[in-house]
């Protein structure tokens, strides 16, 4: 595979996979373009970057497939400046996309293996922490956006808590075995999200709801 080889399936990916679900943002778009997914798939698997499907890393984890982070990137409404707190940074893609639109991002892994990979490939674009995928990086906050790339049965308060008051948060539910990209608010008497697609997601570990749990 060439370098020419893997900007055409970017191309191909934008047009057939993202523009016919609703990416259509100019500023996400750019970003998708820019940034070389193959960059952050293991070697053997990189024919597969551009594939709608979840990409195997290490540890029991992949890679989102790229529809459902591009839905919950022109979701975010990220504008060049903003603070973003990115849960589930894998090897950094999502980070770098956001870094790409101009976002400050703090990006949180909970795997060394997978921490280390993303701190090579994004160099000084973004910030890279090291630990509990549901604590986040309290240090850093308030933060304008919260972008969860992956599902979770239960969004915690310690989480909401980092967003200040009147920012967003992007995320996808696990809901009866379907997963749902979600976004919503914080306001001052708490946070509140909808759904607004069924996408297949990755489901990011240390977000469990207690059994009997209704979300």
């Amino acid at each position: 595979m060439t370098e020419q080889n893997f900007a055409a399936m970017r191309r191909a990916m934008v047009e057939s996979q993202l523009r016919t679900n609703d990416v259509n943002d100019v500023a996400a778009i750019r970003a998708i373009l820019a940034v070389p997914r193959e960059a952050f798939v293991p070697e053997e698997r990189r024919a597969a970057a551009y594939i709608d499907r979840a990409v195997p890393l290490s540890g029991g984890r992949a890679l989102n497939p790229p529809l459902a982070t591009a839905r919950l990137l022109v979701e975010a409404q990220v504008t060049p400046g903003h603070s973003v707190l990115l849960i589930g940074a894998a090897t950094g893609y999502a980070a770098a996309l956001l870094a790409e639109m101009g976002a400050k991002v703090t990006a949180v892994e909970s795997d060394a293996a997978l921490a280390a990979t993303a701190k090579t490939a994004l160099g000084d674009r973004a910030t890279l922490v090291e630990g509990p995928l549901e604590a986040g990086a309290p240090a850093g906050s308030p933060y304008d956006i919260l972008f969860i790339d992956g599902a979770v049965e239960l969004l915690p308060e310690t989480l909401t808590d980092q967003i200040r008051p009147g920012g967003r948060a992007v995320f996808a539910r696990v809901d009866q075995g379907v997963t749902r990209l979600c976004s919503g608010v914080r306001s001052a008497g708490g946070f509140g999200a909808n759904a607004f697609a069924d996408s297949e997601s990755v489901v990011l570990p240390g977000f469990a709801a207690p059994r009997g749990f209704c979300f």
